[in-house]
C-alpha cells in the first residue's frame, strides 16, 4: 500500500513539474534583448571587414606615417584603429595623378607607382610581417582573417601609371595588385575620365571625349586584367567608359568608391543604368563615404577649402602629410570652421546611398569604402576606429546580420573569387 502512495505521489510530482514546464515563460524571466552594441560586436567577430580603396603617400610606413601607431591628422587609417573600429583588411592604392602624357609624364607615374608598391611591401613583409598580411587571393584574405592578422590589399589608381605597355601590367600583378582602376581625373591612354580635366586639354564628355569611351588600349588592357585574374575598377570612369569597360570584360568588375548618382548627381556617381549593368555582371558598387559625393557641397564652401589648402601649400598627399603641426593645425581649424557653416555629410546620408543601391540591385552588389586619406571621412566616419558605427547605422535600418556582412566584405570577395576563375595566364 506504502509503495502504491508513494508511486502516486511522484506521479503526481512529475505531472506538476511537467506543467510548470510547459508554463515557464510565464515563470521564467526572458532572456534581455541584445543591446545595438553587442549585435554590432557580434558581427563584426563574424564578417570579414574590407576598406577598398585607402590612399597612402609614399613614404607609407616610414616615420611620418607609421600605420602601426595611431597617428593624427591626416591619417585615417592605422593598426591601432583599425582593430578599435572592426576594419579587417584594407585594399592600399598605387595611386599616380594625371599628367601630360609625353615619356616624362609615363615615367614619373610608373616610378610614383612602384613607390608605392615598395611602401606597402615592405610593411607587409618587413616591417610588421606578423601584424599584417598582404592578400593576393580570396582565399588569403579569410587565413588571414582566421590568424587574427590584419589584411592588406593593393589597388592600382589610375592606369596612366601601365605607360601604355601591358607587360606593367603583369608586373604589377605579380607586386601584388588585384584591382585595376582605369582612369582618375582627366583622360588617359585607356579611357575617358568622368572629370575631364581642361588644363590637360581634355575634351568634354558631352562631345564624345577622347575616346567615346573606352580606347582599344583600354580593352586590351580589360583583356590582360581578365587573364591575370585582376579586377577591373570603373570609379572614376566616364559613363560611357564604365559601360563598355563592363562590358568588354569577360568576368564581374567592381566600383571600387563610387556613389549614387539619383541621389547626387555628381560626375563621380553612377547613374542608374550603371549601376544595373554592373550588377547584371555580377559585379558589386563599393559606395564610398566621400562628403562631395553623397551629398551637395556649396560652391563656396568648395573654393573656400580650396584656397586653404593652397594657402599653406597643401597642395598634394606627399605636401598633406609631410606638412608641420602648426600647418596642419591651420588647416584643420579651417576645415572645422567650414564644417560648421556647411554641415558634412554623415553616416546617415551615406547609408542613404547604400538603401537607394540596394533596393535598385539588390544587396548581394553594394558594398562600402572610405577613400580615407584621399579625401575620404564624413561625420561619424572619420578614421578607421570609427568603422563600427557605420555597421551601427545599418542595424537601426533593419538589415540582417548576414546582409551587413555582405555589404562589409563577402559581396567582393565573390568578385574577387571570380576573377581568379577567370584567369588564362
Amino acid at each position: 500500500m506504502n509503495k502504491l502512495r508513494w508511486g502516486i505521489v511522484a506521479a503526481g510530482a512529475l505531472l506538476f513539474l511537467a506543467a510548470l514546464w510547459t508554463l515557464r515563460p510565464a515563470f521564467m524571466p526572458a532572456a534581455p534583448e541584445p543591446t545595438l552594441e553587442e549585435i554590432v560586436e557580434r558581427i563584426h567577430r563574424k564578417a570579414i571587414v574590407i576598406d577598398t580603396h585607402v590612399d597612402i603617400p609614399g613614404f607609407f610606413g616610414a616615420a611620418p606615417y607609421d600605420p602601426a601607431l595611431r597617428g593624427d591628422w591626416p591619417i585615417q587609417v592605422d593598426f591601432p584603429r583599425m582593430r578599435e573600429g572592426g576594419m579587417d583588411a584594407a585594399f592600399f592604392i598605387a595611386y599616380t595623378g594625371q599628367t601630360e602624357r609625353n615619356a616624362a609624364g609615363y615615367a614619373e607615374a610608373a616610378a610614383e607607382a612602384l613607390r608605392k608598391f615598395a611602401a606597402i611591401r615592405r610593411v607587409t613583409d618587413i616591417q610588421y610581417k606578423d601584424e599584417i598580411g598582404l592578400a593576393l587571393t580570396a582565399a588569403d584574405v579569410r587565413r588571414l582573417h582566421e590568424e587574427g592578422k590584419l589584411i592588406a590589399l593593393i589597388g592600382i589608381e589610375n592606369g596612366y601609371s601601365l605607360a601604355k605597355h601591358p607587360a606593367l601590367l603583369d608586373f604589377y600583378y605579380d607586386l601584388g595588385a588585384r584591382y585595376l582602376g582605369l582612369v582618375h581625373n582627366g583622360h588617359n591612354d585607356l579611357a575617358d575620365s568622368a572629370q575631364p580635366q581642361e588644363k590637360l586639354g581634355d575634351a568634354p564628355n558631352d562631345k564624345g571625349g577622347e575616346h567615346g569611351g573606352l580606347s582599344d588600349l583600354g580593352r586590351a588592357m580589360i583583356a590582360r586584367a581578365n587573364d591575370l585574374g585582376m579586377m577591373v575598377d570603373v570609379s572614376h570612369a566616364s559613363r560611357a567608359a564604365a559601360l563598355a569597360a563592363i562590358e568588354a570584360s569577360r568576368v564581374p568588375v567592381i566600383a571600387s568608391h563610387s556613389s549614387v548618382a539619383a541621389l547626387h548627381d555628381h560626375p563621380r556617381n553612377l547613374s542608374d543604368e550603371e549601376l544595373k549593368a554592373i550588377a547584371a555582371k555580377g559585379g558589386v558598387v563599393q559606395i564610398v563615404a566621400f562628403d562631395s559625393y553623397l551629398q551637395a557641397v556649396p560652391e563656396e564652401k568648395a573654393a573656400a577649402r580650396r584656397e586653404l589648402a593652397s594657402s599653406l601649400g597643401l597642395t598634394s598627399l606627399d605636401a598633406i602629410f609631410s606638412a608641420d603641426a602648426e600647418t596642419k593645425r591651420k588647416f584643420l581649424d579651417g576645415v572645422a570652421a567650414l564644417d560648421a557653416q556647411w554641415p558634412r555629410a554623415s553616416v546617415a546620408t551615406l547609408a542613404d546611398h547604400i538603401d537607394y543601391a540596394v533596393k535598385l540591385i539588390g544587396v548581394d552588389h553594394v558594398g562600402i569604402a572610405s577613400d580615407f586619406q584621399g579625401g575620404g571621412g564624413i561625420e561619424g566616419w572619420s578614421h578607421a576606429g570609427e568603422t563600427a558605427n557605420v555597421t551601427a547605422e545599418l542595424v537601426r535600418r533593419g538589415y540582417s546580420e548576414e546582409d551587413i556582412e555582405k555589404l562589409w566584405g563577402g559581396n567582393l570577395l565573390r568578385v574577387m573569387e571570380a576573377a581568379e576563375k577567370g584567369r588564362s595566364r
